[in-house]
């Protein structure tokens, strides 16, 4: 479909200090040129079976040294909601974070793939990139690139290279993920998909990667030392100007339903199906030829000392809660160990307020502080998790496998999916994982409200021999 990136506006080109230009001829990506760099896991190929043992990696309801995350299964089924945060990804000064929300009947597992899978193949893009650049015998620079306040124009080379390495790096892990979920052999990604909403944070740099309807935000301080939300990323659906676009020109079809007006779907040309209510995802194949896409948005940006933390979540928590309430909730947190905690209670009874009638939606959140720093291991006790790599889920879904090949569940009706004759009696009772269209004024999109909550998916699409070809 081509390529898809856009890149943030506050970027701005660096130069040293001292007034001497940064010229690179290649990006060091990490560990080669720091000597003092403890050698981590991540320094050797990984794969899916070695998962389990890489150090300061986790994906269940705990803590790492700088972060905290938190699931919790709503009303509709097995939790289909993941995340992740794998701190020292690359080098000491690296962290990856993702949250992946999944759709449809094996979305739980898709879900699970993409997050197991996706940071590898990110971090195979980067070490051989850093591989052919090192090999190459040329000068690196370091990538914790920061801007020059004394002279922002000059030389932009340096950070052009950097947002080169890094939107190249995540479109092909992003491309790959897709083509695996594709051929996978023990997984039907057909009509079932994912979100994914990741970000990489090394040093002052933060670079971030979206697809579909989650979303990042982050908490700084604005002039007067009081705490604002910024929007990192934009939910991606079907009727932003672009996406629909995209859609109707690969003859897929974009529309709401009668009884859901706000809510714009992507429907295949030939039959009233599956009603995808994001314009971009992981997995979806019969939406594939008209439309759909798994090509991120990327975008950089320089953190400074006023950012705080930032906030990936799935779309349960921002059908119920603005961007300011989720950062005034963990902001104010009585421990930063129990934020994620804290704001999934939070959207759980909001749910309750303001959807009394409708099924929770699962949430997923990944709370990031941006200073590195946590609560003391007694205070983080306190909250009744157990530190390090957590292995408990909270959700109370069976243990997965690394992969989601081996010990896949059995799959119960979930009610992501609904038959048409469940669509009538339904359609007001049920939970929708919708994001507001961007305001062209203040770029801050918001959780749609008081709108009728469905489901990501409306029906699974019935083919029949007379299908038209494409």
């Amino acid at each position: 479909m081509g390529c898809c990136v856009s890149t943030s506006s506050r970027s701005t080109c660096s130069s040293r200090r001292n007034g001497d230009s940064v010229l690179p001829s290649c990006f060091e990506i990490g560990f080669s040129a720091q000597k003092r760099t403890r050698r981590t896991f991540s320094d050797n190929v990984i794969s899916l079976k070695h998962l389990q043992s890489v150090p300061n990696r986790i994906f269940m309801n705990g803590r790492s040294r700088t972060s905290c995350i938190f699931t919790q299964q709503g009303r509709k089924g097995i939790n289909q909601d993941a995340m992740i945060v794998w701190e020292d990804f690359m080098s000491e000064d690296m962290t990856f974070c993702g949250v992946f929300d999944g759709h449809g009947p094996h979305g739980h597992l898709v879900a699970r793939k993409v997050r197991d899978a996706l940071p590898i193949k990110l971090l195979s893009f980067l070490q051989s990139c850093e591989s052919k650049q090192t090999g190459s015998g040329k000068a690196c620079f370091k990538g914790n690139l920061k801007p020059d306040e004394e002279d922002p124009e000059k030389d932009c080379s340096a950070e052009d290279k950097l947002n080169s390495v890094w939107q190249e790096a995540f479109l092909k892990a992003y491309k790959v993920m897709d083509k695996d979920l594709k051929s996978h052999p023990n997984l039907d990604c057909f009509c079932s998909g994912s979100t994914a909403v990741t970000l990489v944070k090394q040093g002052s740099n933060l670079f971030v990667a979206n697809v579909g309807d989650s979303r990042a935000i982050m908490g700084s301080k604005d002039n007067n030392d009081s705490m604002v939300a910024i929007q990192l990323t934009v939910d991606l659906k079907p009727d932003l100007p672009k996406e629909a676009e995209r859609i109707n020109r690969c003859k897929g079809r974009v529309f709401a339903l009668q009884d859901e007006p706000e809510v714009c779907r992507v429907w295949l040309p030939f039959d009233d199906a599956p009603g995808l209510a994001m314009a971009r995802a992981f997995g979806d194949f019969c939406l594939k030829e008209y439309g759909v896409i798994s090509v991120p948005e990327f975008s950089h940006r320089f953190l400074t000392d006023k950012d705080q933390f930032i906030v990936i979540a799935s779309d349960g928590v921002w059908d119920v809660l603005s961007n300011e309430e989720v950062v005034e909730i963990v902001s104010s947190a009585p421990s930063r160990s129990s934020a994620a905690r804290i704001l999934v209670d939070s959207a759980a009874r909001e749910w309750k307020l303001k959807y009394p009638t409708s099924k929770m939606d699962d949430c997923a959140v990944v709370c990031l502080f941006l200073d590195g720093k946590m609560d003391a291991e007694s205070d983080y006790d306190d909250q009744g998790f157990s530190s390090a790599t957590i292995m408990s889920n909270h959700s109370g879904n069976p243990i997965e496998s690394d992969d989601g090949q081996k010990s896949e569940p059995c799959l119960q009706r979930n009610f992501t999916v609904r038959s048409s004759d469940e669509n009538e009696t339904c359609s007001g009772l049920t939970a929708d994982r919708e994001g507001e269209t961007p305001s062209a004024e203040d770029q801050n999109w918001l959780g749609l409200e008081g709108v009728t909550r469905v489901n990501s998916l409306v029906q699974l699409p019935r083919f029949s021999e007379e299908r038209p070809n494409p």
